[in-house]
């Protein structure tokens, strides 16, 4: 008896299309034994750390192997009270690796850890370099909310994907991860990894990194536990500062203060507005240009309905008179200053002295040839930067 349902159990597991537990009534079927037989076998083999069991007290989806067991005191003690029909039963590692060829998932090198009973919600950690593939080819529809993304093809039965049938992929999701250092990562589950063609798990295997990575909490809240993350990314949070300011524009019966609001949810922000993919020179740079852009050659000079100078006029040695337009930087600084009262400026002289470096920085690159260069340093500096630029 001890053989047969090990054996059911394992077969079930192996030949189901997710790795599916297998409820307790078709066990009982498929050994054509009674419960009373069948209950002190699974008892066995559960202390014996051959066969693992979930219930639906415990899991909302007893049929995949989402996160693990409970401990094998609870295991035993809850078949006395099973539910027959959502009770699932479970091949473990330490008997999966003894019937499993390995070297028939050569190919899919994510799809082996799950064939050898490792729950369907673990997951890995990969340089971000892996997302420049499918970031940077318009075929792919990929997102990315600082928090959690996903890749898929773009095109319909009208208009087929150009891409070849193996580079047609799905990836569900995938989040991000950080190790001791606050260095980021992406993290992607086994679920959705194992479900890649095979060339491109092999792909991600390239960029796979080791251990010491631990989920986004909010990314983890959404994805295990089903809840909602606690707090906006900040690169969702600035753009939703725009269309706040514009509203608060529209209510002073002024135009927007920005030409560009990017939506009521941030539906418009570019695509590159992020964290850095790759910790590059170059990739700072373009980050940078960007930034300046979004902030200010987006703001709107209409906005300030000439309350203050647009102009300033300079005498020269000669005694003739140079007039030059104001910087959009200057001109808010300058209405800021002049239509409000505030008991502290610090928060807002950091947060313009930031927003002047960010400028200078993105002048920089069109007067010199740097030597591109990696270093994790540009993605906390990018992050800073535009932290500080929003403060108050």
């Amino acid at each position: 008896m001890k053989d047969k349902v090990l054996s059911e159990v394992t077969k079930h597991y192996l030949e189901s299309p997710d790795f599916n537990g297998i409820p307790m009534l078709q066990l009982i079927v498929q050994t054509g034994a009674d419960w009373s037989e069948v209950k002190p076998t699974l008892a066995e083999l559960v202390k014996e750390e051959f066969v693992g069991l979930l219930f639906s007290e415990f899991e909302p989806n007893t049929h995949i192997l989402r996160t693990g067991f409970p401990d094998s005191v609870t295991q035993i003690d809850k078949l006395a009270t099973a539910d027959l029909i959502h009770t699932c039963a479970y091949p473990r590692p330490k008997h999966l690796e003894t019937v499993i060829n390995k070297n028939d998932y050569q190919d899919e090198p994510y799809k082996l850890p799950m064939a050898l009973g490792e729950p369907q919600l673990s997951y890995r950690a990969f340089d971000l370099s892996i997302l420049e593939l499918y970031r940077n080819d318009p075929r792919y529809y990929y997102t990315n909310d600082d928090i959690n993304g996903t890749i898929s093809v773009k095109g319909d039965f009208d208009e087929p994907s150009t891409l070849s049938e193996n580079d047609q992929i799905l990836l569900e999701t995938f989040g991000f991860a950080y190790d001791e250092d606050m260095n980021r990562a992406v993290a992607t589950f086994l679920r959705y990894l194992a479900d890649l063609s095979s060339e491109h798990q092999k792909l991600w295997q390239v960029k796979q990194l080791g251990d010491g990575y631990k989920l986004h909490p909010d990314y983890y809240r959404n994805s295990i536990i089903g809840d909602w993350g606690e707090k906006v990314p900040i690169f969702s949070a600035f753009v939703n500062e725009l269309y706040i300011i514009n509203q608060m524009s529209v209510a002073m019966e002024r135009p927007p203060l920005f030409r560009n609001d990017f939506g009521k949810y941030g539906e418009e922000r570019p695509q590159e507005f992020g964290f850095l993919v790759r910790p590059t020179l170059k990739e700072f740079n373009d980050f940078v240009h960007l930034l300046d852009k979004i902030v200010s050659d987006n703001i709107n000079k209409k906005f300030f309905q000439n309350e203050i100078p647009y102009e300033t006029e300079t005498e020269r040695s000669d005694g003739k008179i140079v007039v030059q337009p104001k910087g959009t930087l200057q001109l808010f600084d300058e209405w800021l200053r002049k239509y409000f009262r505030c008991s502290d400026w610090a928060a807002w002289e950091e947060s313009i002295k930031a927003i002047r470096k960010v400028r200078k920085l993105r002048q920089e690159p069109a007067h010199a040839i740097n030597e591109n260069i990696f270093d994790q340093k540009y993605s906390k500096i990018s992050e800073n930067s535009l932290w500080k630029s929003m403060r108050p």
